[in-house]
This record gives structure tokens, C-alpha cells and sequence, in this order.
């Protein structure tokens, strides 16, 4: 019932007990306790354009209920924090080296800033329905464990049980997934290609992951790790990648490819000069473009190409009809989207590559952590009676500009 309001309010408790089959009075009584629960509000008099008593329309309240999604990547660490319906409250991220400072470092890193934000969430009187936490690496997620990151050098990390240590009031549930999952999550629900039932979602980071939804639900695979595209070999003969292997796809189209062959003097490995935080390579990138540099639009559009290449494999196999471009890969889209079509055109089967179509994502660097963010929105619809009953609430949410 909750699921039903949350997609189709406001409506009546009439038209609830019509579209569920339930009768009026399990309807009243359900509607009490999501009520008590913070999950569903009353808006007024529904007019149906019938003659009669108008009825009183229900919506989803969940204002004093929130999401947290957070994400932990090579360069940075960062989280979202949403209310039931979606809406961002808070919106933070941090520049953090997680592959050089090691796993115990990062997550206490990333314990701080769940500790720092839970805390603001109840400053605001919201609770938390639970905590998401992207990760570019195998997880198990049945433990909250990363089976192996090879970007952030992590084998066998408990996240989940690390978080559950932090000093966070009430038992709030962790739970941990694959970051490209989570961004594929978020565009298939509230992105440029939303309600598109078959599509690869790619995130342009330092590496590259790739998130499937496929005829309308996310490809996990048998152990939760399909989608590690970016450790596909595209070239035999190619640069070695971190994960061990030779000629990975994002060796040739991860950003760190991208700032060797455009911004070599910024790269990884050249002392005070290195730049790590994913914005501010971008911003580098940007302006040496506007200045007209001509390695950044050779740089760019070789990315493309291999974009192209890498995609015509995915078109052969799963035959979406969008790929979505994430990341890095969104800011610079107007010059990598005509390469990597043209590599596409040439590479893939033709009535599959002709009927798909590249699409820029308009979630930027968020687009994991808000996707961690909408599991835990999803728990929640799927078992409004995880959600305390709320006594007396009298503190609501302050709307507008996310808080810094």
C-alpha cells in the first residue's frame, strides 16, 4: 500500500482499497500505522469529479524519515542524504585519498563523515531507515564485505561491520554494493534514461564499472559481480592495469588514461603537481580546452573511440538500448559521444548498434551515492514496518538548498 501511494499519490483511501482488493477498513487501519510511522500524510479534499463527499488524499510523507548513501572511491569519499520521497537534504563530499591511505584509514574516514551526518539528520529530527555504501570492487553484500577493489587496493574489507561501530544512535542497518550498481540504480529510477527497461550505465572514475538493468531489473549474476566491465580486455598488448591483468578497458578510458594523455604534467606520480580529486581534473581539463590545447581534443577523442570499441562488446551481448555515460565521461560528452558512436557504428551488429544511443547522465560524480541512497528508500517501501512509530513528532524538515 505504501509502494502503491508512494507511485500513484495522492489518492483516497477508496481508490487505495480499489486498486489493492482490500477492503475499506483494513485500509483505514493500515493508513493509521503508516501515519504513526511518519510514511504517509494527509493532503485535503480529493474532488474524484463524481457527485458525493469528496474523499481525503493520502501521499508520502516520509519527512522524518531519511536515506543515507555514501561512496567511497579512489579520489574522494562522499554521501548523499535524501527523505523517503527522495528529496537531497544533505550533500557533502571530500577529497580523500582511499588508494594510498589504505582501508583502515579510509573507513575511519568514512565513519566520520556518517557520524557527522546522521548527527545533522537528527538535528533536523530525521531518522535514518538505513546506510548504503558504494564501493568500485566485488562485494559481497550478503556481509557488507569488499571481496576485492583493485583501484583502492582492498581485499577482503568488512565495511558493514565497521560502520556498525560507529557511534551512530539507534541500530541502523548498513548495507554495501558495487558502485556501478548503485549508479545504474539511479539512473534507471530518476535519470536521463529513467523507465528505460534495458541499459548499461558506465561510470567515468579513475576506473571504469558498468551497472546493468536489464528488462527492467539490475543483472547482479550468480555472486552480485556482473558488470565489472572495466576489467574487460579491449588490448593484448596494452598498459598494465591495477587489477593485475594487461589491456583493461579502463586503462584506455578511465580518467586517469585521460589526464596522462591530456594534462601530462598533472598525472599520477609527478609530486606536488598531482591533482586527485575527480572536479578539480576535470576543471583543469576544461580550461585547457577553452585555451584550445590540442592534446586535450586528441586526448578526448581517443577516449572516445575506445568508448566505442569497449561499447560495441556490451551492444553484441546485452543489447540495451542505452548506455549511459557517467562521471567524467558526462562533462565531456559532446566531443566523446560522436567518437565513440563512430566506433560503434563500425564494430557493432548493425540492427543492435543502430537501435542504441549514448545518453550523457545528468547525476554527475552523485550518481553512486544517490543510488545508495534509493536502496535504502526501496527497503523501506518494501518493509514500512522497519520504520519506528514515530510519537508525537514535532520537528520537521528544513526544505530547500541542500546543506553544504
Amino acid at each position: 500500500m505504501l509502494r502503491l501511494v508512494s507511485a500513484c499519490g495522492p489518492c483516497t483511501r477508496s481508490a487505495v482499497a480499489a486498486a489493492t482488493g482490500l477492503n475499506k477498513a483494513t485500509v483505514t487501519s493500515l493508513v493509521s500505522e503508516l501515519q504513526a510511522r511518519g510514511l504517509i500524510k494527509e493532503m485535503g479534499p480529493q474532488h474524484a469529479g463524481s457527485v458525493g463527499r469528496p474523499g481525503v488524499a493520502l501521499a508520502l510523507d516520509g519527512s522524518l524519515t531519511g536515506a543515507l548513501g555514501m561512496e567511497v572511491n579512489v579520489d574522494y569519499i562522499a554521501a548523499i542524504a535524501t527523505d523517503l520521497a527522495g528529496r537531497v537534504i544533505i550533500d557533502r563530499r571530500i577529497g580523500f585519498d582511499a588508494m594510498g591511505s589504505g582501508p583502515e584509514r579510509s573507513l575511519d574516514e568514512l565513519v566520520r563523515m556518517a557520524e557527522r551526518t546522521v548527527a545533522d539528520l537528527d538535528r533536523l529530527g530525521i531518522t535514518p531507515a538505513g546506510i548504503t555504501v558504494a564501493v568500485p570492487g566485488l562485494i559481497d553484500t550478503t556481509t557488507g564485505t569488499v571481496v576485492v577493489a583493485p583501484n583502492l587496493g582492498w581485499r577482503g574489507v568488512a565495511v558493514a561491520e565497521r560502520l556498525s561501530h560507529a557511534n551512530i544512535a539507534g541500530d541502523i542497518p548498513v548495507g554495501v554494493d558495487n558502485d556501478a550498481n548503485l549508479a545504474a540504480l539511479a539512473e534507471y529510477t530518476s535519470g536521463v534514461a529513467a523507465g528505460t527497461s534495458d541499459l548499461v550505465c558506465l561510470t567515468g572514475e579513475v576506473g571504469v564499472g558498468g551497472g546493468v538493468i536489464s528488462g527492467g531489473r539490475l543483472l547482479s549474476g550468480a555472486d552480485g559481480f556482473a558488470g565489472e566491465v572495466g576489467h574487460v580486455m579491449v588490448d593484448p598488448s596494452g598498459e598494465s592495469c591495477r587489477c593485475g591483468r594487461v589491456g583493461c578497458w579502463e586503462t584506455k578510458v578511465g580518467l586517469a588514461a585521460l589526464v596522462r594523455m591530456a594534462t601530462p604534467d598533472r598525472a599520477y606520480g609527478t609530486g606536488p603537481q598531482v591533482v586527485r580529486d575527480p572536479e578539480e581534473r576535470l576543471a583543469e581539463i576544461e580550461r585547457r580546452r577553452a585555451e584550445g590545447d590540442p592534446r586535450v581534443d586528441a586526448a578526448v577523442a581517443e577516449v572516445g573511440r575506445w568508448i566505442g570499441i569497449g561499447a560495441a562488446m556490451l551492444i553484441n551481448l546485452l543489447n540495451p538500448r542505452v548506455i549511459v555515460l557517467g562521471g567524467y565521461f558526462a562533462r565531456l560528452a559532446d566531443l566523446l559521444i560522436p567518437a565513440a558512436q563512430q566506433a560503434l557504428t563500425r564494430l557493432g551488429m548493425n540492427d543492435a548498434a543502430e537501435r542504441s544511443r549514448f545518453v550523457a547522465s545528468d547525476l554527475g560524480f552523485g550518481a553512486a551515492s544517490r543510488g545508495a541512497a534509493g536502496s535504502v528508500i526501496e527497503r523501506a517501501l518494501s518493509d514500512p514496518t522497519s520504520i519506528s512509530i514515530r510519537l508525537s513528532p514535532t520537528i520537521g524538515v528544513i526544505e530547500g538548498t541542500p546543506m553544504a
